[in-house]
Formats: structure tokens, C-alpha cells, sequence
């Protein structure tokens, strides 16, 4: 659900309990520049196995840059890099690949129902991107843009459905299982959020405010549980 440009620091208090979701985007801002990426896919597909960790990341742009959806598996093996850096730019290519309609049109539409939301015009943005959703049923992203604006408009219902949406175009979206896990925290099914966040971090296991959701939420049903006694 939540895109590179939508994460934020978000605070769920309950019993004591502080989850704190870490905004991705203060980390995507403090990394360093991508370097001159590789000059042909062959160059980059090799890259992504060469010893150096700067061959692997411009192996990593080139994909971001000029690759597909089925470039996406590719990627997540370097969420598992032995380079934290590398692991980073993974992230940040898969979030380039998913946002990538292949429609000129369609890429405008996301531009500017992403400013809207931005702007915190939730019903302009969520008409802008059921217009995407309507002319490309099968880009995950766009159900991923309205399942965020739903959510901050505080429609969880519609949020969780399009949540859906996307996870059967695209499964491996850490997004929207994050999202769902903190959907399901708000509405107080914490053994359900607990479920998804694990999922999430399962397929990134770099996501550092997941971990501390997961964490959280485990000390919070252990009291819960405490008090049943």
C-alpha cells in the first residue's frame, strides 16, 4: 500500500504499546546517488552477480531504469545482498519497476493523482486513480496508489480490497502486505496484522519499521494474554 514517496513516520498507540512505522523515505534520502548505470541488459544481468558492490548497484539502475516485471525477481534476490547498500537500491528498483505503467497517458494519470494525494485532495486522487484502475486493470500499482489514499482517507474497508488487488497482480508487493498489517492493527485484529507484517518482512527483510511493528505487536498480545490469566 504504501509507496517510497508515501512513507511517513506513523505512530499506533494501544496499551503502552508505540509501533512506530519508520519513513523509508528519510532513508531513500540519506543514501548515496545511484552510479553510472550498465550500457546493455547483458552488462547488467552479469553485473548483478560481479564481487563489487558498485557493479552490482549500477546493475541494479539499469534494471530500475529500463527493465520490466520480470526483471522484479531479479531484485528481490538483492534484497538479500550482502551489501546493505545493495539491498537499498533493490528496493528502491523494485519500487521504479512497479510504478511503470507503460503507458505514456496512464503514467501522467499517476503523476498527478500522486500530487493530489500529496496535497491531501483524498476524493481527487481517488477518482484520478480509479481512472488508472479503469484503463489498466492489470497494474498493480495503480490499485496500490487508491489502496493509500483509502487508507488516509480512513476507508480501511476499500483499502484492504484494493490491497487485494494488488497482492494477486503482484505477491511479492512489500507495500501492500505492510499496508495490510497496519490496516488490521488500526482495526485492532492484531494476530491478523501480526500475520501480514511477518509476510512483509518474509519478502523484504529489510524493512526495519516492520521489524519493530512485529515486535511491538508480539509484546502487546503477550500482555494481553498475560491479563486473561
Amino acid at each position: 500500500m504504501i509507496t517510497s514517496a508515501d512513507f511517513k513516520f506513523m505512530v499506533l498507540s494501544l496499551s503502552r504499546i508505540r509501533i512506530v512505522l519508520l519513513a523509508a523515505a528519510l532513508t531513500l534520502a540519506a543514501a548515496p546517488a545511484f552510479p553510472e548505470p550498465a550500457k546493455s541488459r547483458g552488462e547488467a544481468l552479469a553485473a548483478l552477480a560481479n564481487a563489487e558492490t558498485t557493479v552490482r548497484m549500477e546493475a541494479i539502475v539499469w534494471l530500475a531504469n529500463h527493465g520490466g516485471m520480470s526483471d522484479a525477481p531479479l531484485l528481490h534476490e538483492r534484497l538479500r545482498d550482502e551489501s546493505p547498500i545493495v539491498r537499498e537500491y533493490a528496493e528502491r528498483g523494485l519500487w521504479a519497476l512497479w510504478s511503470r505503467s507503460g503507458d505514456a497517458a496512464v503514467d501522467q494519470l499517476m503523476a498527478r493523482g500522486v500530487g493530489e494525494m500529496q496535497a491531501g485532495s483524498h476524493k481527487a486522487a481517488i477518482a484520478t486513480f480509479s481512472e488508472v484502475v479503469k484503463r489498466k486493470p492489470d497494474f498493480a500499482e495503480g490499485w496500490n496508489k487508491r489502496a493509500t489514499v483509502y487508507y488516509l482517507a480512513g476507508d480501511l474497508k476499500r483499502s484492504i480490497a484494493d490491497c487485494d488487488q494488488v497482492l494477486k497482480r503482484n505477491p511479492g508487493h512489500f507495500g501492500a502486505l505492510s499496508g495490510l498489517g497496519q490496516i488490521y492493527f488500526q482495526l485492532e485484529r492484531y494476530e491478523d496484522a501480526l500475520a501480514w507484517f511477518r509476510r512483509a518482512l518474509e519478502v523484504n527483510p529489510n524493512m526495519l519499521g516492520v521489524e519493530f511493528n512485529i515486535k511491538g505487536i508480539e509484546a502487546l498480545l503477550r500482555e494481553k494474554r498475560g491479563k486473561q490469566i
